[in-house]
């Protein structure tokens, strides 16, 4: 009877939750509340596509010929017990049980589904209707309407879930029914689906634990000294610049993955900015206010602190961007008072952003500044929406799966706690950065991008650059890094890492994971720079440590945390990184 009583309470609140849910997504389809999906867009693309159809029945025959004629010969193969000959790229995950290979009937619908898919997202590719962005638009959609209805999704199917089913005696459904009612109820936005155990990790418990004192503060960031962990450390310091569209702990997550703990291990000074989260107050701060009391403000405060007059530089992401712009602010008065720099997947070339296109363009920016003008910011849970999308099978439905089908319990991974600690971006600084940056593509056009009444141009760096790019990154595709190879005055050493956009740069050397390839020549084309390129194992952490060595000077006695000037304002990792 508890049972009962259990699952019917669940059912109602389920009921409660989806009628909440879908009046809320209602209004963002109505145009009340800003959404992250233009429906407009996509419903316009796809009326496109199937109007060039009607208009063109002798492609649109051979087409579904074709596919009947695939669907038959899978048929043949199956009833002659002979495996899918048509070799995919890599293994699909999501189909990893041997259950869809040794089962007759998961085999085929695994092959058909598979099958179907591809045929479709080929004929939104092939379509000679659609302009580039649109074509780009409806396939993305498309796809991820075509891993909603994965096989692997449905529970009756899945052979994970109905052998876990069977063998709780129906408690595992029970346990994903409460996952998904939790989730509705707390969630914002579009994807509420919890990835990390909530309780598992908290910043100044067991994240963001590196030793150090907020030594500046101001409105957008607070400056972040790290104590040393050596006697003697490199006369020049270093200056780190995260993004701001996320927490800056990214880079000192737990002790054994901390980039920064370990670059103070290897004798480094390390400082690093802590963005603010921000609120309506900061609608009016924009991307030359970051610029301006971010890294330009807190290079001058490192040089006074320590006493040098030039320090290494370094940024990830869009905190790289900011970096780089820095670098162009300062050079176009002759000089900068920057060794090196190292940047972290940070593009300069926006016309390679990958599947983020989809979400830019001058309809749903208006859409945006309209929503912005009216909060002062964007929220959080939307970035964070957007990332899941561009890789929907593995941060929503392998969740889906594991959380609602299986009835598990998110699991513990300090990557995906960060992810979800999303920040807010200012009304202001999210339309000069999408207008003025993006839109433009203004970082690789001289001088279109102005900045403190200066033009910036990244062919007048002359500082030595090292750029990290991964081959998996889904944000900052390496494409998109490699043309600051081409660009940039000063020598540059470009690396491609293995895996994504965080595992590929959050890579310790204790897990000797992905290896990175490195060549001393770069050729126009990025592709060519990759057939010379040479492989070698492990993590890139140690090559980029050796080739900061030549921009460190020498060693000194290890420097005390602050000063007279700027003495410490309370502990690491402050209070603007606490704010949720």
């Amino acid at each position: 009877m508890a049972q009962a009583e259990r699952l019917a309470l669940l059912l109602c609140r389920l009921a409660l939750a989806m009628w909440q849910t879908s009046c809320r997504q209602l209004r963002e389809v109505g145009g009340v509340d800003y959404t992250l999906i233009d429906y407009q867009g996509v419903a316009e693309a796809a009326r496109g596509f199937m109007l060039a159809w009607w208009l063109n029945p002798i492609r649109a025959c051979a087409a579904q010929t074709d596919l009947v004629a695939r669907s038959l010969a899978l048929l043949d193969r199956h009833l002659r017990g002979q495996q899918q000959v048509e070799a995919r790229r890599e293994p699909d995950k999501r189909f990893a049980d041997r259950a869809w290979s040794a089962e007759p009937t998961l085999a085929f619908a695994k092959d058909f589904y598979l099958l179907c898919a591809e045929w479709l997202l080929q004929e939104i590719r092939n379509s000679p209707a659609l302009n580039g962005h649109d074509k780009h638009k409806l396939e993305f959609y498309t796809r991820q309407i075509l891993c909603a209805l994965a096989p692997s999704n449905a529970p009756i199917i899945n052979p994970k879930v109905r052998t876990r089913a069977l063998a709780t005696h129906g408690e595992s459904l029970v346990c994903g029914l409460h996952n998904l009612v939790h989730d509705l109820e707390q969630g914002s936005g579009l994807f509420s689906i919890t990835q990390s155990d909530p309780t598992a990790f908290a910043v100044g418990r067991n994240l963001a634990l590196t030793a150090g004192k907020v030594i500046f503060r101001n409105d957008l960031m607070e400056l972040i000294q790290y104590a040393p962990l050596t006697d003697t450390v490199f006369k020049t310091p270093m200056l780190f610049v995260p993004p701001w569209i996320n927490k800056y702990y990214i880079l000192d997550l737990q002790p054994e993955n901390s980039w920064l703990r370990w670059l103070i291990k290897e004798g480094h000074t390390v400082f690093v900015i802590s963005w603010v989260n921000p609120g309506e107050g900061h609608a009016q701060k924009g991307f030359e206010d970051y610029l301006g009391e971010g890294p330009l403000t807190a290079i001058e405060v490192v040089r006074h602190l320590t006493g040098e007059d030039k320090i290494n530089l370094g940024g990830f992401c869009i905190g790289g961007i900011l970096a780089i712009c820095a670098l162009a602010y300062l050079w176009a008065d002759g000089d900068a008072p920057i060794k090196s720099a190292t940047c972290l997947a940070t593009m300069v070339d926006l016309s390679f952003v990958g599947d983020a296109a989809v979400f830019i363009d001058e309809t749903q920016l208006d859409n945006i500044e309209k929503h912005t003008r009216r909060t002062g910011f964007l929220e959080g849970y939307h970035m964070k929406d957007m990332f899941s999308m561009m890789r929907e099978n593995d941060l929503i439905w392998s969740y889906v799966v594991n959380n609602y089908l299986l009835g598990h319990a998110p699991p513990a991974f300090d990557i995906l706690h960060w992810n979800a600690d999303s920040t807010r971006l200012p009304a202001r600084m999210l339309r000069d950065f999408l207008r003025e940056i993006y839109m433009e593509n203004s970082l690789v056009k001289p001088g279109r991008l102005r900045l403190g009444g200066r033009q910036i141009d990244l062919a007048l760096i002359r500082t030595p650059c090292y750029l990290l790019s991964t081959v998996e990154d889904h944000i900052a595709p390496w494409k998109a890094i490699y043309p600051a190879t081409q660009i940039l005055s000063g020598p540059t050493e470009f690396v491609l890492g293995g895996s994504g956009h965080i595992a590929g740069v959050i890579n310790p050397p204790t897990r000797k994971k992905y290896g990175f390839w490195t060549s001393s020549r770069y050729p126009s084309c990025a592709e060519e720079w990759l057939k010379e390129a040479q492989r070698q194992e492990g993590s890139w952490w140690p090559h980029a440590a050796r080739w900061l060595l030549a921009h460190s000077g020498s060693r000194v006695e290890a420097r005390e945390v602050g000063s007279n000037r700027y003495p410490p304002l309370g502990d690491a990792p402050g209070s603007y990184v606490i704010a949720r």
